[in-house]
């Protein structure tokens, strides 16, 4: 067994999902490819183009394929599926060995092997995972609910609201990216058309090998493509790597929040710090964010690649050799891409929430943020130039040290327009902590609507 320090990929050393690599190894695919000629064989043995038994003898053979054996092959051929095709014959009969990859093309089987498995992948590992993380930011914005804390906009105080209604953004966004990424997934399509997909070789057997193609491919859960060239069209794959890309923009976009709430100066936030964990090798206090960190950085190595997907979509005529290396690294954006999901659920779980720091900081915003309930309420008691107003009065509070709502209450010239205001309004003037809008119902609404759509979907 290779070890994991004798690998090149830091994908296989450090961000490893075992569960993955039953879809995503180089042995899992050689796997699924061996299993798309079984599918084939018995499909021409359901068509009475090949004895049952000689089908029933190929499809074992192909159970029985080892990597190590193609790899071997490959050395001495230099072609991955005339090596696997070998490998098979050489396992059966010489009657068996002619209906071995009958008329079909390397990418009949390439292609579809790698539709089949990602979409697998998707469906059973990282949609799942997903969906885990996605009950962890419900339950965590439902839990703070009515934490207030303050907003912030350009990095600089804005107006309060709640933590829970800040995690509810996220909430909805990641919704939407596993619907995507289930669309995404759910689109991917295989072909059986021959090698410039226009199913030359299996139309000297059958009549509808349109037909036939749709038999080979619904035995493995897939659909065929309504046209191919020698390979699958490209944009099923693009779709779905664009999903993951954009699925992992809302992780970095998180991470990045979190990492920020997490400063010696705000605090509001932290990774929970297990006793033996260090931070710093020479800085013994630490407690880095190396998680949210860790996060945001692999979303920097891979959203780059996206530019590769975009290329590979250009293939000469029926095809060219231009996407073969480029798609081998497809496997590594869901491998890495679900490592940072399951590491995002393992910290989230156990996230510190500093309500006094929340409390602290919301008291070092009050003496400004009152600026827009005050300008708002003046303007809707006839002041004609309120916000003009208002922002004076900023100017003046920051220069000469008093709150901007002191000010205001003590200016006499806004008497006049602070009398039409109700007790209530006044209150809000007063105390801005109070000016929350709905942010906590919204909470509610957003999160009601997650768990009742992804019900819907069947994933909750």
């Amino acid at each position: 067994m290779i070890s994991r320090f004798s690998v090149c990929s830091p994908t296989d050393s450090r961000y490893l999902v075992k569960e993955l690599n039953r879809y995503l190894s180089a042995e899992a695919f050689v796997r699924y490819k061996a299993m798309v000629e079984k599918a084939l064989v018995e499909t021409w043995a359901k068509r009475g183009i090949c004895p049952k038994d000689v089908a029933r003898e190929i499809a074992a053979a192909a159970d029985s394929v080892t990597a190590q054996e193609v790899a071997e092959e490959e050395r001495r051929v230099i072609h991955d599926i005339r090596a696997l095709v070998n490998v098979i014959r050489s396992k059966v009969s010489d009657q068996a060995k002619p209906y071995v990859h009958l008329t079909a093309t390397s990418y009949d089987i390439v292609d579809t092997a790698n539709m089949l498995r990602y979409k697998q992948a998707v469906e059973s590992v990282i949609i799942p995972d997903m969906v885990k993380l996605e009950r962890i930011w419900i339950e965590l914005a439902r839990r703070e609910r009515d934490t207030v804390q303050i907003g912030r906009t350009h990095g600089l105080f804005a107006e309060p609201m709640t933590f829970g209604f800040a995690l509810a953004q996220y909430v909805n966004r990641w919704g939407n990216r596993i619907l995507g990424l289930k669309e995404s997934s759910q689109s991917l399509v295989g072909k059986f058309s021959g090698a410039v997909g226009a199913y030359n070789a299996s139309s000297l057997f059958i009549k509808d090998p349109e037909e036939f193609e749709r038999e080979v491919l619904s035995s493995l859960g897939l659909r065929p493509a309504i046209v191919s060239t020698q390979i699958v069209p490209p944009e099923p794959t693009t779709d779905l790597i664009h999903s993951v890309v954009s699925a992992w923009g809302v992780l970095a976009n998180f991470s990045r929040d979190m990492r920020h709430l997490q400063r010696s100066e705000i605090g509001e936030v932290g990774e929970a710090f297990e006793e033996e964990r260090v931070g710093s090798s020479t800085m013994p206090h630490k407690r880095n964010p190396e998680s949210f960190e860790n996060i945001e950085s692999l979303w920097k190595e891979f959203v780059p690649r996206m530019t590769t997907k975009y290329l590979d979509q250009v293939s000469e005529h029926q095809r060219d050799l231009t996407n073969s290396a480029s798609q081998r690294y497809d496997p590594e954006f869901l491998m890495a891409f679900d490592f940072c999901v399951r590491r995002l659920c393992k910290v989230c779980q156990k996230l510190v929430v500093d309500k006094t720091n929340m409390a602290k900081n919301l008291d070092l915003a009050l003496p400004s943020i009152g600026a827009e309930p005050l300008y708002v309420l003046l303007a809707s008691a006839g002041h004609p130039d309120a916000h003009e107003c208002v922002r004076r009065l900023s100017l003046e509070s920051s220069r000469v040290g008093r709150s901007l709502v002191n000010l205001a209450l003590s200016d006499q010239s806004l008497q006049p327009y602070l009398k039409k205001l109700t007790s209530k309004q006044l209150e809000l003037i007063r105390d801005p902590s109070k000016y929350l809008g709905i942010a906590s119902s919204k909470v509610d609404e957003v999160l009601a609507h997650w768990e009742k759509r992804l019900k819907e979907e069947g994933l909750w």
